[in-house]
């Protein structure tokens, strides 16, 4: 495979969690190489039937569109990649659409979400959250949680965890876990970003940490080419190339994030809000790290790994 036919792989994304979302935005990551995206469909505020709603709606969207198809399996996405097609799947932003029903992983798992974080921001049953003025861990149920995701091959996510969490996800999981959208504490000291100890223990299990391009997670409201880079040096530097990924959280609806800003303060209190309208990187920009990474002389496979294998990597082993 030529430089050119590097694989890309966006571990979280946001298309708008309305029944009439229009799917055709995640082409605007269509690029030689093909591109697997994962695209967010619950966060703290759903219940277990909004989740399976957007769930359903888009993945009738999807199957009618003819230049996506839903991803279930590793193989699927390898094979988009010499065709450049566009490969989907889902993720959950909080254990709170499980509804306390731990059966309720699998359901969800055998309907195409692939990655779940216990807690969003704020504690929860699970565990803690970033924003948590106290961090107690996971929960006993946040515990039994993992050991399900586990056994049924849902990759174990520690991003929007409090620190605490974080870590004791490292230490519960018997399989790889990831960060899928975390920036780096140690480069820009904002709650949502993970610290040099969480980054290691995730590497320790053979994790993946996948850099988001959030102005606010980036630096002040930053939603640079630059700053997003940095950041992935910074991750390449502190823990290895192999454990570093491409997690955007790229919001395809920019003014309904601020409304969920407004509409839910208790989940983006200050540490949201100081800097007015949240930047991004947009997706054309984000699928520019690829050029990047090669002018700053990444090794090749390095930058596959960044790109896209290494995610690839731990859905491998950790996908049944």
């Amino acid at each position: 495979m030529t430089s050119a036919r590097r694989a890309f792989w966006e571990q979280h994304a946001c298309l708008p969690l309305t029944l009439d979302a229009d799917v055709s935005d995640v082409l605007r990551y269509r690029r030689p190489g093909g591109a697997y995206v994962c695209v967010n469909v619950g966060y703290a505020p759903h219940s277990r039937e909004d989740s399976l709603s957007y769930i359903d709606h888009f993945t009738r969207a999807i199957e009618a569109h003819p230049d996506l198809e839903l991803a279930t399996t590793v193989g699927e996405i390898d094979a988009a990649v010499p065709d450049d097609r566009i490969v989907v799947a889902f993720d959950l932003e909080d254990s709170g659409p499980l509804a306390g029903d731990l059966g309720m992983v699998r359901t969800f798992y055998d309907l195409g979400v692939k990655s779940l974080l216990p807690s969003y921001n704020n504690g929860n049953a699970a565990g803690g959250g970033c924003l948590d003025a106290v961090d107690t861990g996971l929960t006993a149920y946040g515990r039994e949680l993992v050991r399900h995701m586990n056994e049924v091959g849902m990759l174990v996510d520690g991003s929007h965890c409090g620190t605490r969490t974080g870590l004791d996800l490292s230490e519960a999981s018997e399989q790889p876990m990831i960060y899928s959208h975390s920036a780096m504490r140690g480069l820009w000291d904002h709650a949502r970003n993970i610290t040099d100890e969480q980054a290691r223990e995730c590497a320790a299990t053979g994790g993946v940490i996948g850099i988001p391009g959030v102005g606010i997670f980036l630096g002040p409201n930053t939603a640079t080419l630059d700053a997003f880079v940095a950041h992935i040096d910074y991750a390449v530097e502190l823990v290895g190339p192999e454990h570093v990924g491409i997690g955007s959280d790229y919001s395809f609806d920019a003014e309904d994030v601020m409304a969920e800003l407004e509409d839910n303060p208790e989940l983006f209190p200050e540490e949201y809000t100081r800097w007015g309208v949240i930047q991004f990187v947009e997706p054309e920009t984000t699928l520019l790290i690829e050029r990047e990474l090669v002018g700053r002389g990444y090794p090749e496979e390095a930058v596959r790994g960044i790109l896209g294998g290494n995610f690839r990597r731990v859905a491998a082993q950790v996908w049944r």
